[in-house]
């Protein structure tokens, strides 16, 4: 059973906020930097930054963010729930080799590196095809607004 991980309002508006922060950085390519209690700076890496940009967008949409480093060994459980997909549809996908895992004993684990290749490949799957049948649907004239006579 999945527990609600709902971001709170308050919490969505300030990682808005920061979001927003680091995405003007990003564009006039500053140095972000931190400045402790102390007044002492300290210049954030590049790759840092990237990580608090993104997961501060997603928090602003509401979606909760887990940080995983790469070699994280992930449950067939885990995997399904950062894909949000069923334990025995992940199952199928590793029988059929479209995901990568290891046996550990009669247990399947996965790679957290792998599983975000396999969730970013897939949705930039589903955005293309999105793409096409929003044109389709446009060539067709799906959009136009039929005036109805009395």
């Amino acid at each position: 059973m999945k527990t609600s991980k709902a971001v709170p309002a308050l919490e969505r508006s300030a990682a808005a906020r920061v979001a927003a922060l680091l995405l003007s950085r990003s564009k006039t390519h500053g140095l972000l930097e931190v400045i402790d209690a102390d007044g002492e700076r300290l210049a954030l890496p590049n790759a840092l930054t990237d990580i608090m940009f993104r997961a501060a967008e997603l928090l602003a949409e509401g979606r909760p963010v887990t940080v995983l480093p790469d070699e994280e060994i992930l449950s067939t459980q885990a995997a399904a729930d950062i894909l949000n997909v069923s334990r025995q549809y992940l199952v199928r996908l590793v029988d059929s080799g479209e995901l990568a895992s290891e046996k550990v004993g009669s247990h399947r684990r996965l790679r957290a590196g792998d599983v975000a290749a396999f969730k970013a490949a897939r949705d930039a799957k589903r955005a293309s095809v999105l793409d096409r049948l929003s044109s389709l649907s446009e060539d067709a004239g799906g959009y136009e607004l039929e005036i109805k006579q009395r």
